[in-house]
């Protein structure tokens, strides 16, 4: 949940290329009790071919029980190419 909050949140910069995670850093401060567990994430920095993001888990009671820090990078493979990322108007 933490790579994915955080990937997506760098993607909403990129929209040409698919991103690849090159690292990821994982913090857990406390464990799940139960309920819904939310991933948060936002764009921290970069634009051309490296982009960092980071998210956090929040329990049911809002609480924060997780953190993550990715570095992504600009693959060299179109989004255009992949299923799912075509132009809808050409899927039509």
């Amino acid at each position: 949940m933490l790579d994915d909050a955080a990937f997506y949140a760098a993607n909403t910069l990129v929209s040409d290329r698919f991103l690849l995670t090159t690292s990821f850093n994982l913090h857990f401060s406390k464990p799940v009790k139960g309920g819904e567990v939310v991933a948060e994430g936002k764009w921290v920095s970069g634009r051309r071919r490296v982009l960092v993001a980071e998210s956090r888990l929040v329990d049911a009671e809002g609480e924060e029980i997780g953190r993550g820090t990715g570095t992504f990078m600009r693959s060299r493979i179109p989004l255009s190419t992949l299923p799912g990322y075509s132009d809808p108007i050409e899927g039509s």
